[in-house]
């Protein structure tokens, strides 16, 4: 994702209803595991997720691929590093959380920033992940954020069982707005990642909170939502 894309997304994250409702689904997974020492929020880009994490009493570090990322989180009075997720510069076995929302469809080898995760997480540490889902939803749209791939559930599921990790739960989100998404993606020339109007927004935000209480995790959505742990 270049810096245009990095600071718009800073603009908009805190209003933005696809933000918002992600920072809800973080802050709930966070309910059931208690803070205890260091998270890394990877990809942080302007450390939106990083701040849920501190909310929830974790010690927090940002890290992010680019400058703009890392100055952004940095502006927010957040802990950032630059890195690469593939050669994290961290001690093995240094975290008890690491989230990677909306990163690993970034990383041409997925692989290797997986197992750099697994390698920094402590034994019993815990992994949240959020990916695009679906290669029929390409378009323009993914070129222009910097998606190498949008994945499969049983494609995830591997990669990260591949990678050591156990207890896998998998579920989709923005489901009842696949519909939308597809359709507006059929004609996108560029990334969609704009400030919708408030009655759009609040229409939008209503939408995918009420899949909060919809029996539509096993149905096809826009993204994938993955929890997954280091073996204890």
């Amino acid at each position: 994702m270049d810096r245009q894309e990095i600071e718009k997304l800073g603009r908009l994250e805190d209003r933005h209803w696809w933000y918002a409702e992600r920072r809800w689904l973080l802050k709930q997974s966070l309910a059931t595991r208690p803070a205890n020492g260091w998270a890394l929020d990877l990809g942080a880009a302007a450390g939106g997720n990083t701040r849920v994490l501190r909310n929830a009493g974790w010690t927090c570090l940002a890290l992010d691929y680019t400058e703009a990322g890392t100055e952004l989180a940095r502006g927010r009075g957040l802990t950032a590093i630059r890195g690469d997720a593939t050669h994290l510069p961290l001690r093995s076995g240094s975290l008890g959380l690491v989230v990677a929302f909306d990163v690993l469809e970034h990383i041409p080898d997925d692989a290797a920033a997986l197992a750099e995760i697994w390698r920094c997480l402590r034994p019993g540490g815990h992994l949240l992940v959020a990916v695009p889902v679906d290669m029929r939803l390409w378009s323009d749209h993914d070129v222009a954020v910097g998606h190498v791939r949008r994945y499969e559930r049983s494609e995830l599921t591997a990669r990260v069982q591949a990678a050591g990790f156990v207890g896998l739960d998998v579920r989709s989100w923005n489901v009842l707005l696949r519909p939308v998404v597809a359709m507006r993606r059929r004609s996108s020339t560029g990334s969609d990642l704009d400030e919708p109007g408030a009655v759009t927004n609040t229409v939008l935000r209503a939408a995918v909170v009420a899949e909060r209480y919809l029996p539509v995790r096993n149905a096809s959505g826009v993204s994938l939502l993955l929890s997954a742990q280091k073996a204890a």
